[in-house]
């Protein structure tokens, strides 16, 4: 491994501030050349009581599962079911309140106390912010890529890390594609994403099952990052492990250029994929459901040194993110080690 901190970062349901961002080290490694730890469907009650819990672990990803609705009221909703809001996200106005609001909230609601968590902890770790789309965007009925964005910016603003940032070169100039941003390693030092989210978006369950459904979240921001040179808030991933350049899936050839994020189940990457690929081109790789990798481990509640094997397992396997169940209790989840 060529970089490796601490999990003696992680901080656990307090609300200590971490040290300000510094100027990136010539030893600091890249942002793509490392591999963080993640909880999938965070925003459940049954994981942690309020969303603010999970943050304060120092997770490398967090994850929401997000309806468009349209009727009754147009909203963006954060929900496992198809029916109903069940989630930690918290109704707060100051940094305090994250941890005694009411919760099941809409995605307004969890972004707002994305930002207030970030205010309190300047300088914190980056975080992937993965959102599933369950039945993907409405954008017929005003509820599409534009105005994800538009949501994103307004309560999260510059501590958004978004593809326009990828595509800036030093010089001024632009990278004409993510794909080209991402093949020069383009992505700033670990010490430069301090106090950034980075949003991942992935096509919804409910979505992928609907025969009727015609045009994939995957595809639409695909599009939407085309047309707009790369001007959105959030990455689209390529969803599934696969052989080879899963973005061949796309019958746009044009779109292909614009994902750099992938995700899939761990142990079908482990069963013989070459992984190797991802981490050449530096594109980030979500390894999910990292517990039933051969030998499987407890889904929750391993111990500290099976969740630290398996953390090195898949480090080793290049993946970005090793994304889990587990509980704050294995005392790993703000691990950060070397990729490859």
């Amino acid at each position: 491994m060529r970089w490796k901190t601490s999990t003696a970062i992680a901080v656990v349901g307090t609300l200590a501030v971490l040290a300000p961002p510094v100027p990136a080290a010539a030893d600091t490694p890249g942002y793509a050349h490392t591999t963080a730890v993640g909880v999938h469907n965070t925003y459940d009650k049954a994981k942690f009581a309020h969303l603010a819990q999970a943050l304060d672990t120092g997770a490398g990803l967090i994850e929401l599962d997000v309806y468009a609705d349209t009727f009754p009221v147009k909203q963006w909703r954060v929900n496992h079911e198809l029916l109903g809001q069940s989630n930690n996200c918290t109704a707060a106005s100051t940094a305090a309140q994250l941890y005694t609001g009411s919760v099941n909230q809409k995605l307004d609601t969890c972004l707002t106390d994305l930002k207030l968590w970030h205010d309190a902890h300047p300088g914190h770790a980056p975080v992937v912010v993965k959102v599933e789309l369950k039945i993907g965007f409405e954008a017929n009925k005003g509820l599409g890529p534009a105005e994800f964005d538009a949501l994103l910016t307004a309560k999260l603003g510059s501590a958004l890390f978004t593809p326009a940032h990828l595509l800036a070169k030093p010089d001024g100039t632009r990278y004409a594609t993510l794909d080209a941003a991402a093949a020069a390693d383009n992505w700033p030092a670990r010490s430069a994403m301090a106090g950034r989210f980075v949003f991942e978006i992935i096509p919804g369950t409910v979505e992928r099952g609907n025969p009727f459904d015609t045009l994939p979240t995957d595809v639409e921001y695909g599009r939407y990052l085309r047309d707009h040179a790369g001007a959105g808030a959030a990455f689209p991933a390529v969803l599934d492990a696969a052989a080879g350049d899963p973005r061949t899936r796309f019958g746009e050839a044009d779109i292909r250029p614009w994902f750099v994020f992938f995700d899939g189940d761990a142990a079908t990457y482990a069963a013989g994929i070459d992984t190797s690929w991802y981490d050449s081109h530096h594109y980030l790789l979500n390894m999910t459901d990292a517990s039933g990798v051969a030998p499987a481990i407890d889904a929750t509640n391993p111990t500290t040194a099976q969740a630290q094997a398996r953390i090195a397992l898949l480090a080793a396997a290049h993946a970005s993110i090793v994304s889990t169940d587990w509980a704050a209790s294995t005392g790993v989840l703000a691990t950060v080690t070397g990729r490859g």
